[in-house]
Parts: structure tokens; sequence; C-alpha cells
């Protein structure tokens, strides 16, 4: 039988339960229509989930659907359980997304959204409790185009020509069927659904079993059906334990297939397969083989953990979506800690994202956890599993570190009889990208192999910051120097090595702490909007009204976690209950209270003896620790950001650009002096005057006495085509004929004077109107032409190109637009209007003449005497035409 995996995802309180208990009903699984107030949920198994009416765990349900065998599984939508939905995305083929009608798209809809397209999962939409009064599906079709995707397409029309039509706009192959044909074959719709390029939307309402139907033959008839290797492959999403205590690991066969005793391994652990279970809900089937594309436990696999591939499949990324707030457990007198932590590990193999730990400075348990909700879950599931009764204090905020500025950080160790040194660089990354590692160091100076213990070293365990030893996080470091000695180097000193090189670095660095963030949308009535805005910009948060009905208004923006996690109950208590707010993580950005928390931390990162900042050095049979503002007065390799400035300077004094043959482009060294400001450069710089790490964060880096005076800023002309065009006359005349012309026209002139003066030329058009349009960039002969993405206009692109690039580039805009002339004015850049850059290409040109008059009168015999009639005929052209 043809299988499909499909999840069902949804903002909580949306109906995601109550739709899974209609599906399996609808296609005759279950005899009897669940309900989440009766406590009766097919999925919803857990006592506590019957009790609170929300959905903890992940479940699996299994129903036919014509000639299709599909796997649901449901997730949790509440925001405390993220972690274990994100899990559940990795073995999915394709989403069920339910949206409230009632309350249209939410805050947590958003980030299952970003998910989803992060997974690049195929979705169907069920907008859920149309028959609650005052939904209108016109409305809520365009507020999902807007909010989600142009793709959103209401499939409950039929085909008609409306519906052709919005299809069409989704994909330009489909358009090119259907202007040809008049119609688009089922096969190209499945295809556009599959590439994430239409997302069918079905209305209706689950508790009534209004649309179920609709969205069932919507699915049977749209989606594409898996195909497999024959190579063994699985991905592990999930941990349980069933009532007799048997460790269950959860998992999606992704190739070839899998018997009863057959030996799964990984790079760590090595077990037998004991049995194999299919669940649908409570309930299941021992089978003694499954194929690709069933989902299964197994019993037996004593050491697998979520995220873990198994065979050919490689293993997940961590979840996007991680705890952020820390809480110390506190156990019953006389319950020794030793005694529970290898209980709580089990917790944590089930639930990964809890992230229990033991402090060993402070003699305390330690969760980790997304929310206070699942508080209540793990002392629930430590009480009914141990018998032991838990208790927490309030929880802090998990901080991260990150930098502001490219350093080098040197570490060494060399103890007699050891040797390793290394180089990092260590660079700002965007927020969210979290950290990377890569090498570029030449063989030549540190082998291969030592290289990659160097990156494994990296990798192996996580870097403190040095505000408050707090984790550090967007941050991109480079090996790009090293050595090691032939006959003392061992694998442990370079692991000494690389962390301390982690630390000098961060420590010359200027960091950064930042703090996680909530997105919101607050509902509450209109009147009470103004003492909720007020709230919000206490808690230095940001908010702006999304719409209003009149007696209801909605307010969205992002805030604090640490001063928005207790506000709801602040809301339900001056709205007297007619408030509500729905948070979702946002991210990490920067901390609006920096000063007052490394105070309130304390964090020295010179007495942190495990993460120490520290080198050791050998002088005469004996080694001796060098503090870390030392320690390039002794490291044994140049510096690599020193050695970069020195041939730049060279270079540049000579008159020649400086070319990177070894490492890196002159690009990354343009950045690379732009943004350190010769923090660190070898014994020029003031870096190697001891400073606190909270000095180093409240002093700015640039304070050295190295000036920046070999910069050359390179030069750019950026070009609003449409807005020069319409300016001049004689182009102007030419667009009523052909625009297309036009265009050619002045991309062939700003061409020719990109010759003569040599600086970097960008002609940007709009192309904004065109749905579904990317933004394209092409090189005709000399210049760049940008043609912008949809809703972009060539003003926004200029205008960002210039807010991010003024302080690195010489930045000339020509445009006669006002508006945009004070906006790019503001941000340092010079200005050219239409007639303005008409004079300059003239004047350009009119000096190209004369140079060209003087060759031809002292060098005839040379020029003019070589070149046929043909020849002559086309310079004389072409001079006509500049």
């Amino acid at each position: 039988m043809k299988k499909v995996v499909i999840g069902i995802l949804a903002h909580v309180d949306a109906g995601k339960t109550t739709l899974s208990e209609s599906l399996l009903y609808t296609s005759g699984k279950i005899g009897k229509l669940g309900r989440v107030d009766n406590k009766d949920a097919y999925l919803d198994t857990y006592d506590l989930e019957k009790e609170r009416g929300i959905t903890i765990f992940s479940k699996q349900a299994i129903f036919e659907l014509e000639d299709i065998q599909v796997t649901l599984l449901d997730t949790p939508g509440h925001v405390d359980f993220s972690a274990e939905m994100e899990r559940t995305l990795q073995v999915l083929d394709y989403a069920i997304l339910v949206v409230s009608g009632a309350d249209g798209v939410q805050g947590h809809t958003k980030t299952l959204w970003r998910l989803l397209n992060l997974y690049q999962i195929p979705t169907f939409i069920f907008i859920n409790k149309m028959d609650q009064f005052g939904t209108d599906k016109d409305n809520l079709i365009k507020e999902l185009k807007k909010q989600l995707s142009d793709g959103c397409i209401d499939f409950q029309h039929g085909k008609t020509e409306e519906f052709y039509d919005q299809l069409a706009m989704c994909d330009e192959k489909i358009m090119e069927e259907f202007l040809e044909t008049g119609h688009i074959e089922d096969f190209e719709i499945k295809k556009a659904i599959k590439d994430r390029k239409v997302f069918p939307c079905v209305f209706g309402s689950a508790l009534k079993l209004q649309g179920v139907e609709e969205l069932m033959q919507c699915i049977s008839h749209h989606v594409i059906i898996p195909t497999y290797g024959e190579t063994f492959g699985a991905k592990i999403f999930k941990v349980t334990r069933d009532e007799q205590g048997n460790r269950l690991t959860h998992f999606k066969v992704t190739g070839g297939k899998l018997k009863v005793k057959d030996v799964l391994s990984t790079h760590s652990w090595e077990d037998k397969v004991n049995q194999i279970r299919i669940y649908s809900g409570q309930k299941f089937e021992a089978v003694s083989e499954v194929l690709a594309g069933t989902v299964c436990a197994v019993t037996g696999l004593s050491k697998a953990i979520p995220g873990e591939g198994l065979g050919m499949e490689e293993a997940s990324e961590a979840p996007i979506l991680e705890p952020v707030l820390i809480y110390q457990m506190i156990l019953p007198e006389g319950c020794d800690p030793r005694v529970m932590i290898p209980k709580l590990r089990q917790i944590e193999e089930e639930e990964p994202e809890l992230h229990i730990f033991w402090d060993e400075e402070l003699q305390e348990i330690q969760v980790r956890i997304m929310g206070e909700v699942q508080i209540e879950i793990l002392q629930n599931l430590i009480e009914t599993r141990f018998g032991v009764q838990v208790t927490f204090q309030d929880g802090g905020i998990i901080y991260k570190e990150t930098i502001a500025n490219i350093v080098e950080g040197v570490g060494h160790f060399e103890p007699l009889r050891h040797y390793a040194e290394v180089h990092l660089l260590l660079e700002p990354g965007e927020r969210g990208s979290g950290l990377s590692f890569e090498s570029k160091c030449s063989e030549d100076m540190l082998g291969k192999s030592w290289q990659r213990l160097v990156l494994h070293h990296l990798e192996e365990k996580a870097h403190k910051g040095v505000l408050t030893g707090s984790e550090i996080t967007d941050m991109k470091i480079t090996l790009v120097s090293g050595r090691a000695h032939n006959k003392h180097t061992e694998g442990g000193d370079f692991r000494e090595a690389t962390w301390r090189a982690v630390r000098q670095g961060l420590m010359e660095s200027q960091s950064v702490l930042l703090e996680p963030y909530y997105s919101f949308q607050l509902e509450l009535p209109e009147k009470m909007v103004g003492r909720a805005m007020t709230d919000i910009d206490k808690m230095n948060g940001t908010s702006e009204i999304s719409h209003s009905d009149g007696e209801m208004a909605v307010l969205v923006g992002s805030g604090p976690v640490s001063t928005m996690r207790n506000y709801q109950k602040e809301v339900i208590a001056y709205t007297k209950g007619n408030g509500r707010l729905f948070c979702s993580l946002k991210g990490y950005e920067q901390c609006h209270n920096p000063e007052e928390i490394i105070k309130g931390i304390g964090y020295d990162p010179e007495r942190d003896l495990s993460n120490t900042t520290s080198s050791v050095f050998c002088s005469q049979g004996s080694g001796f620790v060098v503090p870390w503002y030392e320690v390039k007065n002794y490291m044994h390799l140049e510096s690599y950001l020193q050695q970069r400035e020195n041939l730049l300077e060279q270079s540049l004094q000579n008159g020649k650009a400086y070319v990177e043959e070894s490492f890196i482009s002159t690009e990354e060294i343009d950045q690379i002096i732009n943004k350190t400001f010769y923090a660190n450069q070898g014994s020029k710089s003031a870096w190697k005057n001891k400073r606190t790490a909270a000095e180093s964060y409240y002093k700015p880096v640039n304070e050295v006495s190295v000036t920046n005076q070999y910069t050359v800023k390179e030069k750019y002309l950026l070009v609003d085509g449409y807005n020069i065009i319409h300016a001049w006359p004689e182009l102007k005349e030419l667009m009523d004929e052909n625009m297309d012309a036009a265009r050619m026209q002045l991309i062939d002139i700003l061409s020719n004077y990109q010759g003569i003066k040599k600086f970097k030329i960008i002609l940007v058009f709009d192309a904004y109107r065109v749905q579904g349009y990317r933004e394209n960039i092409e090189i005709y002969n000399n210049i760049h032409v940008v043609y912008t993405k949809e809703a972009q206009t060539a003003d926004q692109y200029i205008e960002k190109f210039a807010h991010d690039n003024h302080k690195k580039y010489n930045i000339v805009v020509a445009t006669s637009d006002g508006l945009q002339q004070i906006i790019v004015w503001g941000e340092g850049c010079t200005l050219l209007s239409a007639r303005e850059l008409k004079a300059e290409i003239q004047e350009a040109n009119e000096a190209l003449r004369e140079e060209y008059g003087k060759i031809q009168g002292s060098n005839r015999n040379y020029l003019e005497d070589s070149l046929s009639l043909e020849a002559k005929q086309q310079m004389k052209d072409l001079i006509k035409k500049e």
C-alpha cells in the first residue's frame, strides 16, 4: 500500500486535536468522535493532557485514505513544547497547518510557518472554527496570503477560471501551460504543492465535521507518494517508555527495510532490535518487518537519542527553538542528588529540551526549559515515575554572548614534552546563525590531521563567553594558523591550545550580551490599547496595532523574555479576562540591560580555571603560565591579522592593489580592517594593557593608537534606472515607443561611462510589481544591472545598499527622487540629480574625445592610418553614440 506521513500543527486552541479526531472518525478508524473538553480524545492519552486539554507529547495514528495509508502525527501546540513538535517535523512528508478562523494567523502560527519553510515541508491549511460568528472567508484568505504566502489558495472553489488564474500566478511553468491550453494538469498542481509554491486551503469546522471530508479528498488527490532507495536508513525523532518501563525508540524508516533482531549502530553505540511496534493511539501491533515510509517504535536500543540518523541517514541539526529559562530543582529532604540524577536522565532522554544538568560549583540540579507549563509536566513525571515530589525555585533567563568585532585568538600549550599553538579568527555572525567552524590554514604550516583535530575540539564543547560565562553564539571561528612539534605534540595538546585560543580571543574582543526575545500577539479591548502599549514600552518591548474592529484590537510586537514572561497574568487582571497574550520565541537579541546583568552575575573569566584564558609556554626546561594579555608577546607564529595588515599597508604605499594569494580575498581583508580598527595587531596594539572583561565590554575596541590612514574607499555609483529614463528627454521619448529599447540605451551609456571612469556602477530597475519575482543581478559588460524582487522598489534597494555599505564604500546615488535624495543623504552618500549625471557623462565623453584627438594628431601613422575603412566608420559611430 502507498504510504505517506502527515503531521498536524497549530497554534494552541486552534482545534488541532479536534481535527485529528474528525479525520480518524471520518476515515472510519474510530467509531466514536472524542472531544478535548470531554477528556476522551483518541490521541490525548496522558493524564495531564486530559486534565489541561492540551497536547504535550506527539502521538501517532494510522488510517486509510482511499488507496493511501496515512500515518498521522499529532504534535503539541503549546509554545512550551515546541521542541517536541520540531523534532517531529524531521520525519514528515506533508503537514496540515490548522488556523483558527476566529483568531486568524497568530504569533505561534508564524513560528510554525517559518519552521515548515525551514524544513521544506509541503503544507495543506485547514481554517477551523468557521461556524463561529464573525468569521469571514474572503478576509481570512487575504490574511493568509499576506501573513503566510501568496500561494495560499482556496481549493473548495472547484476548477474554475478564477482558481486556475490563482494557480498560474504561483508558478511560471503553470502559467505557460494555462496560457497555452486554458487548463492545468493535476500533476502540475501536485508538483507545485510538493515544491511549496501552492498551499491548498480548506475552510470548515472540525467539531461539526464541516470541511473535513473536503480536506481528506484534497489530500488524497494532491499528495505525491515518496519513493525510497534500497539502502537502509532511519531518522529517530522521539524516545518514550511504555507502561512496563520498556524504552521505546520512535523513528521513520527512510530506506530499505528493518527486521526484528537486526543490529543498528551509530559511531557511539550498537544495539539489537528486540521488537518492532506500529502504534495507533495507545494500541500497537507487533510486526517482524517494516519497509521504508513506515513510522514505528522499537525496543532494544538503550542509547539512541532523538535527532540521530541510522544507516544512510545523517544526524539532524539541533532544534531551532531552544530553552530560554533556567530553574533550580529542589529535592525533598533525604533525597540524594547522586541517586536522583540517573533517574532524571531517563526523562531527559524522552524530553531532551529539558536540559537537566548538575552544577558542580553550586552543588545543585538545574533544568533549562521553554516555559512554566513544562515545570508542571516535569513535576508530574517525576512523581508518577519515581514517587519523588520536587519543587523549583523561580527561573532565571538563559543569556548568550557574541562579539561585535573581528579578533585573532591565540592559544599555546607547551609544558615540558608537549607542544601546540593555535591561531583562530573570531568573526561576528548574523543573529540566529549560531556557531560555524572552518579552516583556512595552509597544510604547509599545519597538517590536515591536526587541522581536523582543532575543528573537532572547537565543536566538542559549549564555549563560555567572558562577560557572564554564558554560552557563545552567532560567530564564525576559523583556524588560520597553527604549529605542532614532530616529537612532542599529542592530541590533547591541541585541545588545550584550541580552547585557550577561543578564550584569549574573547578577552580581546568587544563582547555583546544577548537575551531571548518573544514575538507576541496581544488581543484586548480597544479602550485598553494605550495601557498595553505603555506597559510594553516599560518592558523595553516594541508594539504596533495590527488591526481593530472598533471593540477589540490586536497588538503585535516583540520584547525581552525577562520582562514579558509574567505579563499574561497582568493582562488577564486589567482586562477582566477579556485579553489574551500569545508569545512565541523570536530568538536572541542584544540585552536591554547588560550592565545590570553583568554586575549581578559577577563572572570573572580569569578565575574560571575550567575555561582558562591563559597559555602555557616553556623556558629552560619548565613550563610557565602567561596571562591572556601577554600571550601575543610570547607566541611563536606571526599574527595572522598583522601579516595581512602589513601586506596591505605595503601595497598601498607602493600604489598597487593588494591581492591575497593564499588565504583570503581582498574583500575579507577590507572586512577585517574595517571591523577591527586594528584592535589587536601584534606589538602596535593597545590591547596589551590589561583590561577586565567588563572593561572590554564598556570600552570600544577602537581605542588604539594606530590610525586608519591607509584605508581607501572604493567608489560605487548607484543609478535609479526608471527615474533616469523618465528624466532624460531622449530616453523618455524612446520609452514611449519601446521600454526595452530605452532600458538598453541607458545600460549602454553607463557601460561606456564605466569604461572611462573605472569605478563600479550598479543600475537598479524596479521589478516589484511582478508577483513572485526574485531579485536578479546581471552583469552587462562592465556594470551590474539589478532587477529588484517582488515588493521591493529600486528606492528601497538603493536605500538598503547605502545603509549597509556607506561606511565601507564611497557611494554616489543618481536619482531625481527628492525623498530618496534626503534618505541617502542622511546615510552620508553623495548625490547626483538626473541632470547632473547627464552632465558628468557628457563631460567624460568630451574628455575622451579630446584625448582621442590628441592621439590622432600625434600618432596618426600608428592609429588612423592603420585602421580599415570599416573600423574607422565604427569608431565614428561610437563617438556619435556617446
